[in-house]
Order: structure tokens, then sequence, then C-alpha cells
């Protein structure tokens, strides 16, 4: 409930009756109701032009979703906010950030004007506990957030949040943290993670934009394959897995929040893929949807 919807009702309950009991004000202002848990997604979100095409991965993202019941809210990790410390954005209009340079001006035309969730941003902040969540109100979406957003939602209507990647700490602080985010997946809050399993920009092929070089696509199906074993141990400790892994996570920011998905899975939940295609020899566009 909006804030000053919630004044509003205040102002009709009687000051001589009002014993209403916290538990009561909580179930007023709770911004997300309890729901059946939602799946949990990371998508390679590649070059932010797939936010204004039509191509085989934006199918991919489209067709990823379809099943899905519309979520009562969507917070992103996004490979594109590192930040020194934890935060969240907490504002009530997130701006449409345009972290890019070198693209037509259709792309920077692009605004996503979905709104922000201050109540939501509270409950993550009061369901972390291994780190104070600051509240940004300076950063807003960025292209990792909304490249992605605006293929599958595109009426912009879902709040949105985002979380911001720490770069001072190391994969098992970030997946243990992704740890506590569990139970916000049972209000019907959308996770999703945003970047690329391989990701070396200074090795791109742009003469090969179909295809994928020898060690980009060992170091994808090692990712996969540990995926598909549960062997999160690995993955986590991704820079011990051999030459191929080190070309493709040069720095881990892109490879971040597939660790903040996968920490988000159940004892029972499958872990599926998508849009599993290596492009430009150093960019993998494989998509993870970790089931509810």
């Amino acid at each position: 409930m909006e804030r000053k919807n919630f004044l509003k009702l205040l102002t009709l309950i009687p000051v001589a009756g009002f014993a209403m009991k916290l538990t009561d004000l909580k179930s007023l202002t709770d911004p997300l109701p309890t729901t059946p848990e939602m799946p949990v997604f990371f998508f390679g979100h590649g070059s932010p032009m797939n936010a204004i095409e039509q191509n085989e991965f934006t199918l991919g993202w489209k067709n990823s979703i379809k099943n899905l019941p519309k979520p009562n809210a969507i917070l992103c990790i996004s490979a594109h906010w590192e930040t020194k410390g934890t935060f969240v954005t907490a504002m009530e209009k997130p701006k449409t950030i345009h972290d890019f340079g070198g693209f037509p001006q259709a792309l920077f035309d692009v605004q996503y004007p979905a709104p922000g969730d201050l109540a939501l941003a509270k409950d993550i902040t009061t369901s972390i506990k291994k780190t104070t969540v600051g509240h940004d109100l300076e950063w807003g979406l960025d292209h990792g957030t909304w490249s992605v957003l605006n293929v599958i939602y595109p009426e912009a209507n879902i709040p949105v949040l985002q979380m911001s990647i720490d770069y001072t700490q190391s994969a098992q602080y970030h997946y243990d943290l992704a740890k506590e985010l569990a139970a916000l997946r049972k209000k019907g809050l959308l996770i999703i993670g945003s970047g690329n399993i391989v990701h070396n920009l200074g090795m791109l092929a742009w003469n090969e934009p179909t295809k994928g070089f020898d060690w980009a696509m060992e170091a994808n199906t090692k990712v996969k394959n540990f995926i598909t074993a549960r062997d999160h141990k690995s993955l986590i400790n991704f820079r011990d897995q051999g030459p191929e892994f080190k070309l493709a996570i040069p720095t881990p920011e892109h490879y971040l929040p597939l660790l903040y998905v996968l920490a988000l899975q159940g004892e029972k939940q499958n872990a599926s893929f998508f849009n599993d295609k290596t492009v430009m020899g150093s960019i993998a566009m494989t998509g993870v949807q970790i089931s509810a």
C-alpha cells in the first residue's frame, strides 16, 4: 500500500477506537502478499541492442517467462552496478541509465519508466543479516536491467529494484548473501541476475558474430555441467577451474549475478538453460532458470 493511501486510511479510524495491533498495521503496509514460490532467472544480456531488436535471444527471453504469473515486483542484480558495500535502489521513480556509448540514438531514446517500491526496499534491507544494505537514491536502472525488462515486460508496470554488487567481497560472500533473499520468492518477487557466463570484451571477434572461441564454449559447457550437478562449490571457486575460466571471467562482475541465482536453488528445484549460444568469440548468451 502506498504511504499516501495508508495515511488516508488512518484518518478513517476513530481515535477512541484505535486499538489496532502492530501485526494488523504490518498487514496493511506489507508490500508483497504471500504467493506460490517464484522461479529465479539468470539472463545473459549481451549487447544493449537486444533491448530494441527482435532476435533469437530476445525470443528466448520472452519464452522463458511466458508461463510465469505476473510478479508483484522485480529485483535485479546487474553486472553494471558495482559499489563498495551493498545497496538497493529506494526511489519512487528510478531513472533509466544509458551506461554505454557508440550505439544508435534509438537505444539512447529508450526509457523504462517502471516504478520503484520503497516498502520492498525496506523489506530487503531487513531480510539480509549478513551485511548492512544501504538505500540508494541516485542510481536507477542500468542497461543490465532494463535491456532485458524492456523485452519481457515492455509495459514497465511492475515495480523494479536493483541491488548492487560489492566489488570488495569474495564470490562466497555474494553466494551467502543471496541465500537471505529466499523468503522473498514467496512474496511474488521475481529475482533476476543479469550478466554473462563468458564475458571477455578484450577478445571480441567482431568478424565472428555467431561463433565462439573453443575456450569460451568449453568454459560455458563446464559451467552448465557444474550447475546440472549442483556443484555450486566449484562455481564459487571459479578461479580454480582452469585456463579457460581465466579467459572467460577476466573480471567477475558479469559472472557474480549467476551465483545470486544459484544460491536460491532449493533442494528439489531443477535448473534449465535457454539461449545457450556463444557469440562474437567471447560472449556466452546462456540463460539459467531455477524452477519454483
